[in-house]
């Protein structure tokens, strides 16, 4: 598989993972007998694709972001770096957590457990939150890649 494919299956497993945790919002928002696997599901739809997004990001890192950190670390944006990848690599792992989460909670009596459907909701927002603090660091990621390489044009 391309890099270039790798690159663009990270964050795209990343919006199907905060679109699948909208549906999950909004479908608990009306809990009833028919939707309920359509919660689960989505639930379960937006777990995969947050792990997917990990695992694949991950390899990246792994294996092809030495080169791109030595590039940013030198370029005119280096806290694309030191302080957007830093924390997004801290952040992630709590989306993980709560991403994981979320089906567990889905799987609950919603109907009658205004305990778990408030868990769920909770948890479906905020994976749509650090969803889209992901997806905003990471562009500023690329944006650092980016900006040093232009740099390294005009210089």
């Amino acid at each position: 598989m391309s890099k270039e494919i790798i690159l663009m299956l990270h964050p795209a497993f990343g919006v199907l993972g905060i679109l699948a945790s909208v549906w999950v919002f909004a479908e608990t928002l009306n809990v009833s007998a028919t939707n309920t696997i359509r919660i689960r599901a989505a639930a379960l739809l937006s777990a995969g694709f947050i792990w997917l997004a990990y695992i694949i990001g991950g390899y990246w890192y792994v294996v092809f972001y030495a080169a791109d950190k030595a590039l940013i670390k030198a370029g005119p944006w280096p806290f694309a770096h030191s302080l957007v990848m830093e924390s997004k690599e801290h952040l992630f792992l709590s989306l993980l957590l709560v991403a994981t989460l979320l089906p567990l909670a889905a799987f609950a009596n919603l109907q009658v457990r205004k305990s778990a459907r408030q868990l769920v909701y909770w948890s479906a927002l905020t994976v749509i939150g650090l969803g889209l603090v992901m997806e905003g660091s990471g562009a500023i990621i690329g944006l650092g890649a980016k900006v040093a390489l232009l740099a390294q044009q005009a210089g």
